[in-house]
């Protein structure tokens, strides 16, 4: 027997006598000769004549991480290529060894990889020789299309055998949560089913030429064989092949996962399983030796942690697991244990969390360490029994040199083992253990059932009773300094929504210049004499609440919501903002400019290009409506506000005798109250001007403004007229009028142009905010091929709704129906609730309005509505306002009849027309 095999069994023996608590990896020691052949090809040598057999371990130094992104799969697709005939031996490799009494005949493919091997009787080296050189120096020739597609095939159903098994998409995620894109491991090795299907032939050919030279492989032989007669042999055979390009070597790359992540995931398992991931050190390097003998502790064997933890003592988990998944320039250390059914899947996460983080503060125990170590060694030795196969001999051999440069590295790595000290693992374990880890869970897909239906389908089901909505009861109270306070108060959720109401608001423009109230407000929570704009931004979030400024054509506001728990700083914030707003000249110019944009945006946009000259010509220039309805003002009106016009503004309108506090929450009035006299003690109430609203001056019916928005895709129509107050007419009735007439998706309007005609995305039609006469609208922003068309169907559908057509019971039903089911959510949140109160308010309606407005709409009567819709609806009066490409839609507009057609700017100003032979500008020069 020869030197080895005598060392070999002493080892054994000295390691079970002595449980390898001294064991020494100097006495550990693989007798090999190593031989470079002139083409670069290495090759190791082990001779053991302990039986008749060799084992031939080919490495070739590549895997899945040469790849480059969009074509992965390649190394591995190469991998079963290689065993379908190479050109001078076509036939199944397969079949050719177990001809010759092979066994451990296979291939496998990694990160790092490729290798090919078999034990063979010694009688027939010389054919596996050839049929291994033949592969690496004459495979060219035999790749063909049809064999790239049965090989294709075959992995691609390899791929789906492995994600159909449960846990099979556990890779897949881990691979993509732990290495960023374009990283060498951010790809699987099997691939992805785009880049197999789309590997070509050249593909195939070019990945063989890269990487299947001579110099980038090394030949293991162990087993009954001299190693010059083995170097002999394979120099016959393998030395006339090509060394192959000069391959560029990857460096250590191991990504920094900073923070934890988290991912669940369900698949066809039976048991949930957690698991962990974390980045650790490449293959080789002492704390990657560190982290085997730390997966060793928690999961190797009925004594370790957490196998005693989880399965033996609390029974929670049916399988657990650790290991160090290492890898050439980056590893992967992996604990999972699949959950018991009817256990906790947090509960699992923890106690294996807790075991870890014990591991990691307190390291092993001495005992621990020496049975890990013990056994570390023992399977290292058994392996050594072998020549062939995963461990063997000639695998060992092989991959150290593969990996290293050096056969006999394995010395280095069984030092490293040894000499781990419980410091040293701890110290790794908190190094490594301690980053960003991945979290994933799989769980069972659920199990649904179905019960016998018992349901009619020929119809749907009534609907049950419905519950009347509930608004709460509403109390006022006053200010010493003149302040209304209307309260809503509900209790449960702690939330306050307020908001401060000046009657003030675009209106007031009308004796300064347009465009001044809306800077003025916006202007308000910009900064106080106390604190800047930033200061309450974050003193807002602070408190866990919001603030806002703005005006509408009516009124002016400053709103907030906040907690109850932070009520009274929050009062006393608002009560800052209201008091004493400091204007900055810097934050002035700021706003005034941000306005100015806006104000250029919305003389492009469509909609509100129409928006903005509509006014001037429904109520007439010296109304205080006239300004554009947006509030943003003119160009000139705006670049001529000064400060003091701001500090003017504030001056005359913000006072507490010109305001009303609608607040809704939980807090009572006299809470409310208490807290207002303190915050707000220092207002004082003054003067406030009068705005005079005189008759307004629309135009002439009929007339057609055109706005030119050349190159545009769409024509915006918009058409109507005044009608009374809010508060002349039964309200009730023509919102349900507006409903049925363009208010609803399925509204008369909408159902036209939308989904019979489909020239528009949506069409409608509404009456707008005012405390004075309101515009009644209808909208259609249509095709421009269309425009014509769509003017006509709105005339038709405004026409015959008072005449012709007028709404039916069933429209009214529907409308009431959809609006008494909505109510409910319509006050859901205080926020919504203080939205009515703010129409409480501004149109002075009764305490009991919104309390009643639910019985009010169950009884609105059919005639209720004709005649709310023959004081609304007035076709005579309706005057039109397109914005469109003027070249595209102006030949049609002089054939619909209008008295007049003006062309406008988008502030509303006449165009210099081109008078026709009707006296209508010309709209055709």
């Amino acid at each position: 027997m020869k030197k080895f095999a005598i060392l070999l069994v002493f080892l054994v023996f000295c390691f079970q006598e002595h449980n390898a608590q001294n064991f020494k990896a100097d006495n550990i020691n693989i007798e090999y000769e190593r031989f470079v052949l002139p083409n670069g090809l290495k090759l190791l040598v082990h001779e053991d004549p302990k039986a008749p057999i060799v084992a031939v371990n080919v490495w070739y130094h590549v895997g899945s991480k040469n790849e480059k992104p969009g074509k992965s799969g390649f190394a591995h697709l190469f991998e079963h290529l290689m065993f379908n005939g190479s050109e001078n031996f076509n036939d199944d490799y397969f079949q050719a060894i177990e001809r010759i009494g092979g066994t451990d005949v296979n291939g496998t493919t990694n990160l790092d990889r490729t290798n090919y091997f078999q034990n063979v009787p010694v009688s027939a080296l010389d054919q596996v020789l050839f049929l291994e050189s033949d592969r690496m120096g004459h495979m060219l020739g035999a790749i063909t299309q049809e064999l790239l597609d049965e090989q294709r095939g075959v992995v691609q159903n390899e791929k789906r055998q492995g994600e159909n098994q449960p846990y099979g998409q556990q890779w897949n995620y881990l691979t993509r949560a732990l290495y960023p894109k374009g990283h060498p491991y951010s790809w699987t090795v099997i691939g992805e089913m785009e880049d197999l299907n789309a590997a070509t032939l050249d593909d195939v050919r070019e990945w063989f030429k890269s990487y299947y030279g001579a110099a980038n492989a090394v030949i293991a032989i162990a087993g009954d064989i001299k190693p010059q007669d083995a170097y002999d042999r394979v120099l016959k055979y393998f030395g006339h092949i090509p060394a192959g390009p000069t391959i560029e070597r990857q460096e250590r790359n191991i990504p920094e996962h900073s923070n934890d992540t988290y991912q669940v995931y369900e698949d066809r398992v039976p048991e949930s399983r957690v698991l962990f991931a974390w980045n650790t050190p490449d293959f080789g390097d002492r704390q990657d030796i560190h982290m085997d003998l730390i997966a060793s502790i928690l999961s190797s064997g009925k004594n370790s942690r957490l196998y005693k933890k989880l399965v033996y003592e609390e029974q929670i988990v049916s399988y657990v697991n650790a290991y160090q998944a290492s890898a050439e320039i980056a590893s992967r250390f992996i604990v999972s244990a699949n959950v018991r059914p009817g256990e906790d899947v947090e509960r699992v996460k923890n106690t294996l969390l807790a075991e870890i983080e014990d591991l990691i503060e307190n390291g092993p125990k001495e005992e621990e360490l020496k049975r890990v170590k013990a056994e570390y060694f023992a399977n290292f030795i058994k392996g050594m029994e072998r020549i062939g196969g995963f461990g063997g001999v000639s695998d060992i051999l092989a991959s150290n040199e593969t990996y290293f440069g050096d056969a006999s590295y394995y010395k280095t790595v069984l030092k490293y083992a040894e000499e781990a000290t419980a410091e040293d693992l701890r110290k790794t374990a908190k190094e490594w253990l301690t980053k960003g880890k991945h979290t994933l869970i799989a769980n069972p897909f659920p199990q649904y059932t179905v019960t016998t239906s018992t349901v009619d389908r020929s119809s749907l089901p009534e609907l049950g009773v419905t519950r009347s909505s509930k608004f709460p009861q509403v109390e006022r109270e006053r200010l010493s300094n003149g302040m209304e306070i209307v309260l809503a108060r509900r209790e449960g959720v702690p939330t306050i929504a307020m908001n401060l109401m000046f009657n003030a608001g675009f209106k007031t423009d009308h004796i300064t210049q347009p465009g001044t109230a809306a800077l003025a407000m916006n202007l308000m929570d910009e900064g106080t004499a106390n604190m800047d704009a930033l200061e309450i931004s974050e003193k807002l979030q602070l408190l866990g609440a919001s603030l806002y400024t703005g005006s509408d054509q009516d009124i002016s506001s400053v709103g907030m919501t906040t907690l109850k728990p932070t009520l009274d700083e929050s009062l006393d914030l608002f009560a800052d903002v209201v008091l004493n707003p400091a204007f900055e000249e810097k934050e002035f110019q700021r706003l005034k400019t941000e306005q100015l944009n806006g104000l250029k945006r919305e003389k492009a946009q469509p909609f509100t290009m129409a928006l903005r000259a509509m006014n001037k010509y429904l109520y007439g220039e010296d109304h205080p409506y006239a300004s554009p309805f947006t509030g943003s003002g003119y160009e000139h009106t705006v670049e001529n506000i000064t400060r003091q016009d701001i500090v003017t503004f504030y001056n005359t309108w913000i006072k507490p005798n010109n305001a009303t506090l609608i607040v809704t929450g939980d807090v009572t009035m006299p809470e409310l109250k208490s807290r207002l006299e303190r915050s707000l003690k220092n207002w004082k109430k003054g003067e406030v001007p009068e705005i005079t609203f005189t008759t307004p001056k629309q135009a002439a019916g009929n007339t057609l403004y055109l706005i030119n928005r050349p190159e545009s895709e769409q024509t915006i129509i918009i058409a109507g007229h005044l009608t009374e107050k809010y508060g002349d007419l039964n309200e009730v009735a023509v919102e349900q009028m507006v409903s049925i007439l363009g208010g609803e998706f399925t509204s008369r309007i909408n159902m036209n142009l939308r989904e019979d005609k489909n020239w528009a995305y949506g069409a409608g039609g509404f009456v707008m905010d005012a405390q004075q006469e309101r515009p009644f609208l209808v909208y259609a922003p249509v095709q421009t091929d269309k425009t014509a068309e769509s003017i006509m169907e709105l005339k038709k559908e405004i026409e015959e709704f008072i005449t012709s057509r007028p709404a039916t019971q069933q429209e009214l039903d529907k409308v009431k129906t959809n609006k008494v089911l909505a109510l409910p959510g319509q006050w859901e949140t205080n926020s919504s609730v203080n939205n009515s109160l703010y129409n409480l308010v501004k149109y002075n309606l009764g305490d009991d309005y919104y309390q009643n407005y639910d019985a009010t709409v169950r009884n609105l009567q059919i005639g209720d509505l004709h005649k709310a819709s023959q004081m609304v609806v007035k076709p005579e009066e309706v005057n039109w306002f397109v914005v469109g490409d003027r070249a595209k839609i102006a030949s049609r507009l002089d054939e619909l009849g209008f008295n007049s057609i003006v062309e406008i700017d988008p502030d509303g100003n006449p165009l210099t027309p081109a008078v026709g032979s009707k006296g209508k500008q010309n709209l055709k020069n």
